[in-house]
């Protein structure tokens, strides 16, 4: 018999990992969009794929049977500000739906009261995806990096089954969750940007997050115990949300400390003050730079445009419900001077820009207080991105790999166990994998109540998380490459 549970416990861990490396790389790969689709944009643009796009995207569109969009917003009536944050609104029981395919897994979908950027109270809505074997109680708080700017391409929408092309990543991730239910954990799974895709506005991803877990904990669906433990899960746009929610969590929610016990992240965005100077030198992510700049004006109520120029309010509306899939790649051949008006040097020189970033920077905020892997690539040249200049260096394309390790070590001096890995040869989408392999086994450890391992001291310093940096330029010095 024992011979039987160690075979049996073993294969689900080469499961996981299998399954949660496949999540990040067909999620990095989806990611790859041509540059040129085919579409009418301003002189100069080498990214003409709008018309393209839009008829690939018309072609995948699909409702599932659940679709119901009065679910998705409170009743008529409903006063949030009379909720405290957390609070259940609605709920409802459907099957995980994978590409529009139903299974026979359950899914409880709950509506519940949260915080947006500005402090308003705002709604949003969980999944909470049932084991599909015995529930041990193990709650695997799992962040999409879904990175959208529309709403109807959050998780919550594939799950139910949905699909379309900014639904590809979500659609992905409610098959891939599949190895994490059979190991009897319970999978909770919110669209963290919100109910209007706020993308890129971490402050918001963490309270969606956190209160998702407060719903989910209410409600008690799925084998979710009042004595469960969690461990959240996110990589690039779901690190987001997961160090957010770790950064707001003793002050936002403290009734959760005790129940969560760790956070695996990778491809984390610690500087946007950096972030948006390194990435808008590759011309792969730099339309993911703009999103995430459309998404923050949008978040903290800033009319973007009027900075602007001509081509950049073009791509400002041409983008403003764009998914990562249709961003990848949308800009190239687009500096940021040819976006703005002559007087913005840089994103940074645009006042409300400026103060957003130093608003999302994870480097100045609180710190958290729980055991934490975090995992960085720092080979963006392998997908078109340059080394920064002075306070950069090396990324993995779009995150700033001396950003994170310098997040480590502030979390570390605090006192907090973390585990810092970095891969100087890796992309972003190819350190996705190493992540994965690492976190499953990380995470199983934290369950099985294990010591958390620490490597504080092993690595040097990073950047200086108080100012931002320099972009850089090909080609790359020697000592660079």
């Amino acid at each position: 018999m024992t011979s039987g549970r160690t075979v049996t416990k073993s294969r689900a861990r080469r499961l996981g990992i299998a399954g949660m490396t496949a999540m990040v790389a067909i999620a990095g790969a989806s990611s790859l969009a041509p540059a040129a689709w085919g579409q009418d944009a301003p002189s100069g643009s080498s990214a003409n794929h709008t018309g393209s796009v839009q008829g690939l995207d018309a072609a995948l569109t699909t409702q599932g049977a659940n679709t119901d969009p009065a679910f998705f917003t409170p009743d008529e009536g409903t006063d949030l500000g009379a909720k405290k944050p957390g609070d259940v609104l609605k709920t409802r029981e459907i099957k995980l739906h994978i590409a529009s395919l139903p299974t026979p897994v359950d899914v409880t979908q709950i509506l519940y009261r949260t915080t947006d950027t500005q402090g308003r109270p705002a709604h949003n809505v969980t999944s909470v995806v049932h084991p599909t074997a015995p529930s041990n109680g193990n709650v695997i708080s799992y962040q999409s990096f879904y990175d959208s700017l529309n709403p109807e391409d959050g998780p919550s929408r594939g799950v139910a089954g949905d699909t379309s092309l900014g639904l590809g990543i979500a659609n992905l991730e409610s098959g891939l969750i599949l190895p994490m239910l059979s190991s009897g954990a319970t999978v909770v799974m919110a669209d963290t940007e919100g109910a209007e895709a706020n993308f890129a506005a971490g402050p918001e991803y963490g309270m969606a997050t956190l209160d998702s877990l407060r719903a989910a904990k209410t409600v008690g669906a799925g084998g979710y115990r009042q004595d469960s433990k969690v461990a959240m899960v996110g990589y690039s746009g779901g690190a987001i949300a997961t160090n957010w929610a770790a950064i707001l969590q003793n002050e936002y929610a403290p009734e959760l400390q005790d129940s969560i016990i760790g956070a695996a992240q990778g491809g984390v965005l610690v500087n946007p003050l950096n972030n948006l100077t390194y990435a808008m030198e590759g011309p792969a992510w730099s339309g993911v730079v703009s999103m995430a700049m459309i998404g923050l004006a949008k978040a903290y109520g800033v009319d973007i445009d009027s900075y602007l120029s001509d081509t950049g309010r073009y791509y400002s509306r041409t983008m403003n419900d764009a998914s990562i899939i249709e961003g990848f790649g949308r800009t190239a051949g687009i500096s940021w001077k040819d976006l703005a008006l002559p007087e913005y040097e840089t994103p940074l020189d645009v006042p409300p820009i400026r103060d957003i970033v130093e608003k999302i920077n994870m480097g100045t905020a609180a710190i958290p207080d729980m055991p934490m892997l975090l995992v960085q690539g720092g080979g963006g040249y392998l997908e078109g991105t340059p080394p920064g200049g002075e306070n950069t260096g090396a990324g993995d394309g779009i995150m700033v790999m001396g950003d994170v390790r310098a997040l480590a070590g502030r979390y570390c001096e605090a006192g907090n166990p973390i585990v810092y890995r970095e891969y100087p040869g890796l992309s972003h989408v190819m350190a996705s994998v190493p992540y994965a392999a690492e976190a499953v086994g990380w995470v199983g450890d934290r369950f099985a109540g294990k010591p958390a391992p620490s490597n504080c001291g092993t690595f040097g310093p990073g950047n200086d998380l108080t100012k931002g940096g320099k972009g850089g330029a090909f080609p790359i010095p020697i000592s660079q490459s």
